[in-house]
């Protein structure tokens, strides 16, 4: 866990954010949502508190990609920024979307039963068959 100030935002730049304090969690999740959303094969997220994180310029337009989960996007260029759920207590950052993504380390990946077969895992990370629930950990994701 790390206790720090973080910046980041979108490709167009048009969308700023910053979170503080400490992560609750940092996973790579390769489920077909967070696929499907990204574009890409997985997708590294870190969870803060909800009252950690605030925007700095535009805000995000919101898409609910499932029952009770909003994601966010620039609007103007499409990057995927943000995951929340319904509860509202916490929120999922694109660890891509930070300025420095290279500070923060994943420790695990999550649902793998949903991972594309030629995308190779780490082998230092802790893995999970599907959320961060299923491996026995305190963390979240």
């Amino acid at each position: 866990m790390t206790t720090q100030q973080l910046e980041g935002g979108c490709l167009c730049g048009r969308t700023r954010y910053r979170v503080s304090g400490t992560s609750l969690s940092t996973i790579i999740c390769h489920c077909v949502s967070c696929r499907r959303a990204s574009g890409a094969e997985s997708v590294a997220w870190m969870t803060f508190p909800m009252s950690a994180f605030e925007h700095l310029a535009a805000t995000p337009k919101g898409f609910n990609s499932s029952e009770g989960i909003t994601r966010t996007f620039c609007p103007e260029c499409g990057t995927s920024l943000t995951y929340q759920d319904s509860v509202g207590t916490t929120i999922d950052v694109a660890l891509a979307t930070l300025d420095d993504p290279g500070l923060i380390v994943p420790t695990k990946e999550i649902w793998l039963s949903d991972r594309i077969a030629w995308h190779a895992l780490n082998p230092d990370l802790k893995t999970c068959l599907q959320g961060s629930d299923t491996c026995g950990s305190d963390d979240s994701g």
